[in-house]
């Protein structure tokens, strides 16, 4: 596969990336690695390293001298385990940090329908631990050669059955914060409703998940947009929200009595 084009700056920082003490590979990820970005849209570039022989140093990159925040490793969280916010002649530029040792780990335990659902930052539901080796199967490579994963049939079942699991638990508790009038909480609950059907969706037809943008949209059931933007404010109008959720989602809350 031919490298991606580049705008002339971006491709610049790209080959300064590559030649990074410890670093394996870069690749162009984000929506404009997977052809789904807008014209303004910033460039995701994730640079691979393996920390059992060298991590990669931040103060590397703080020394290239360009413009932006650059993190400690792991400071972003358990899956995106640091990077760098920059500005390269007035283009946002992202550099994500990817421990290929980690990620490999986490490739194993796909493969073999395992996975765990870790707090991240800016994730509602959380990122589940196969969201890098969907990095790995979408992006585009630019230096450096990387594993190429296919979405594997005992993740589809497993991620699947799991995600609607957790969708039908919220419902449940949605139903019983609109019973309270919380409107915070039943919202709350609608929303990882919505979330946790859409990834079970989406792992049943083997696409990859990277974020939670658009995740509603992707799996078909906008309609519960709509229906959050204004969920009400008694337990009536809540309760008949959530009734609206569950039709839309074709998901029945769980019931534990």
């Amino acid at each position: 596969m031919a490298p991606p084009r580049l705008p002339p700056h971006v491709a610049a920082l790209a080959t300064e990336l590559a030649a990074l003490p410890g670093a394996l590979a870069v690749v162009l990820g984000g929506s404009r690695g997977s052809a789904t970005h807008r014209p303004d849209s910033d460039w995701d570039l994730g640079v691979y390293y393996r920390g059992s022989r060298r991590p990669l140093d931040p103060e590397d990159l703080r020394r290239l001298g360009r413009q932006g925040h650059v993190s400690e490793l792991n400071e972003w969280g358990p899956i995106m385990n640091g990077g760098a916010w920059l500005t390269i002649d007035s283009t946002p530029v992202d550099v994500l940090f990817r421990d290929l040792d980690t990620v490999e780990h986490w490739l194993d335990e796909a493969e073999s329908g395992r996975f765990e659902v870790l707090a991240q930052n800016g994730y509602i539901v959380g990122a589940p631990t196969y969201l890098p080796v969907g990095e790995l199967a979408i992006c585009q490579p630019i230096a450096g050669e990387l594993p190429r994963p296919s979405f594997p049939d005992a993740l589809a079942a497993t991620a699947a059955e799991r995600w609607e699991r957790r969708a039908a638990v919220a419902l449940m508790f949605a139903g019983g914060y609109a019973g309270a009038a919380d409107v915070i909480c039943c919202a709350g609950m609608l929303a990882e409703a919505a979330l946790c059907a859409a990834h079970s969706r989406l792992a049943e037809r083997r696409q990859w998940v990277l974020n939670e943008k658009g995740l509603v949209r992707r799996a078909g059931i906008d309609a519960v947009q709509t229906l959050l933007a204004t969920p009400g404010a008694t337990s009536a109008e809540l309760g008949d929200t959530v009734a609206a959720v569950v039709a839309a989602l074709g998901t029945e809350p769980l019931a534990a009595r």
